[in-house]
């Protein structure tokens, strides 16, 4: 029986440098050259998961079908291995300290003094071959949050350290670092990776290989220098450059052969990984299109400070990638703030060839979004609601089609005539108990997609149907629902219902029918963390489609 292999993928000198990715792309290789690979994110904060955090904050939470609510690398992870993760694949900090606490609290250690190490280390390797054993891998690619020398993640590097004392030959240590290159000196810098890779060597830790993420590729001297002074060799020196997308980093570590490499340190018979179809998926990327079209997102978490960053809607914007390349246009996205809206009035969104109303919670901006989602049905333009974006659709139908002035949702106006979108009883009880993280609808759930509708259409054309009844499954993460009492007036008044949950009969997405708008839907569930590059989102293809004929 062939033994468990270990590669730690850690990160030096800036946070986001890629390590993600990285992990991601090495996963791919091993995975296509036939091994069986699984990747584990350990994050530092002490959250019990990605749910509670402000997208604003550590970006979007990536939801995942088991209901998990993780960091954004699961999201890359699931996108190059084009499979599923779940909880076991993600792991904070804090999940570790609450298990090792509440053990002591049930005296399961029997007395014994217990101490940071080594029972918090203990409790790492545990999820390490947990993880191991339950997808029968045989090597576990393990991303350390953070950035070497950050005082939060010490415990993962002492858990790594551990493991390669354990086990001679198992074990492989690649550091992402950043190589600067100040304007003002024109060259490539390689101190600061230096002092990256003496900060891990002061945690026992020697790394196996550098992977250089930079402006431009690297070149011999700088190899030479990192070689010199890390203690490296140079051809364990691999050049990540600045790519037109991240989907082309598995083929740039390919031609340096990190794959070969791993595999040779790993003492494992070495295989050339099968890349056809990625290296189709690239080509399809970069083919130059001549169809352009423009897509607002009228959103409420694009701002930090001074700055805007795209991190918070990043499946979002993912899933309008894979779409565009698939149905060859390119895309260009405009952000605008709902709080600009709600101030400005609709007449800055323009006239753009579609608009996506998406994720949010509570009242900042839901006006400005409701007008949004209005202004869309009014002047015809494509629309995809999602989660809150299809709650608030049905607000704005609902007061300017029905005549229920005062429509609105009760998450931001219990005291509402017409709470069109509400709190199911379960969900009352967790809300009175301040019961917030992990105790929304999380996870994938069934539903019956109506035929003869357009999202039936779509979901049997692009193969998003699990059986010829119309049998589908999407991913939620939401507290409020479609209030049913209304079902009735939405139907009379010209809005389809076409598709419901197979348990509860709760709504799950709506939509106008052709003959009067072009596309307007709206969905419950969230698509985008569906969505892959090799298997764009059924609802996502149509939505580009329609706004790429206007």
């Amino acid at each position: 029986m062939q033994r468990l292999k270990y590669i730690f993928v850690s990160g030096g000198v800036i946070s986001g440098i890629g390590k993600g990715a990285t992990s991601a792309s090495i996963s791919l290789l091993l995975k296509q050259a036939g091994y069986n690979v699984t990747p584990l994110k350990f994050e530092n904060y002490l959250n019990i998961d990605a749910g509670t955090i402000n997208p604003i904050e550590h970006g979007d939470p990536f939801l995942c079908e088991d209901g998990t609510e993780a960091d954004m690398d699961i999201g890359t992870y699931e996108k190059f291995l084009n499979q599923d993760m779940g909880a076991l694949n993600f792991v904070t900090i804090g999940k570790i300290y609450k298990y090792v606490i509440d053990k002591e609290r049930r005296f399961e250690y029997q007395g014994e003094d217990v101490e940071a190490i080594p029972h918090i280390t203990n409790e790492i390797v545990r999820r390490i071959q947990i993880l191991a054993h339950e997808k029968k891998a045989n090597i576990v690619v393990i991303e350390l949050g953070g950035t070497a020398g950050e005082y939060q993640n010490v415990f993962y590097y002492e858990a790594s350290r551990i493991l390669t004392l354990q086990n001679p030959g198992d074990v492989v240590h690649v550091h992402v670092s950043y190589v600067p290159t100040p304007p003002h000196l024109g060259e490539p810098k390689t101190k600061p990776t230096q002092l990256s890779v003496r900060t891990l060597n002061s945690m026992g830790i020697q790394p196996d290989f550098i992977v250089a993420r930079s402006e431009r590729e690297l070149d011999q001297r700088r190899k030479d220098r990192f070689a010199l002074f890390c203690n490296v060799h140079p051809e364990d020196i691999i050049s990540n450059p600045d790519l037109n997308n991240i989907y082309e980093i598995p083929l740039i570590l390919h031609k340096q052969n990190l794959h070969k490499r791993i595999l040779e340190k790993l003492q494992l018979p070495v295989k050339e990984p099968d890349l056809k179809e990625w290296k189709q998926l690239v080509q399809k990327i970069n083919t130059k299109r001549s169809k352009k079209i423009t897509i607002a997102i009228v959103g409420k978490y694009f701002g930090t400070g001074d700055y805007q960053l795209k991190d918070s809607y990043a499946a979002l914007f993912d899933a309008i990638e894979h779409a565009s390349w698939y149905q060859n246009v390119n895309v260009e996205t405009k952000w605008i703030d709902a709080e600009k809206v709600e101030k400005k009035g609709v007449g800055i969104i323009g006239a753009p060839d579609g608009i996506i109303v998406p994720i949010g919670w509570g009242h900042r901006g839901a006006e400005g979004m409701i007008a949004a989602a209005n202004y869309a049905r009014e002047q015809e333009i494509p629309y995809l609601g999602l989660c809150y974006g299809m709650q608030l659709a049905a607000i704005a139908f609902a007061r300017t089609v029905i005549g229920w002035k005062d429509a609105n949702t009760t998450e931001n106006d219990n005291k509402s005539k017409h709470p069109v979108i509400h709190l199911i009883p379960s969900q009352k009880e967790l809300m009175e108990r301040r019961a917030y993280g992990g105790t929304m609808r999380l996870g994938s759930w069934e539903a019956m997609v109506k035929k003869n509708t357009q999202a039936y259409a779509l979901y049997k054309r692009y193969g998003g149907l699990l059986d010829a009844q119309g049998l589908t499954s999407e991913r939620h993460r939401h507290r409020y629902e479609f209030n049913n009492e209304y079902l009735h007036e939405y139907e009379k008044h010209g809005m389809i219902v076409s598709a419901r949950s197979v348990v509860e009969g709760l709504v799950e997405i709506v939509e106008l029918p052709k003959s009067t708008h072009p596309f307007y839907m709206g969905t419950q569930g969230h698509p985008e963390y569906k969505s892959r590059p090799l298997s764009p989102h059924p609802l996502f293809l149509g939505f580009i489609e329609a706004c790429s004929k206007g």
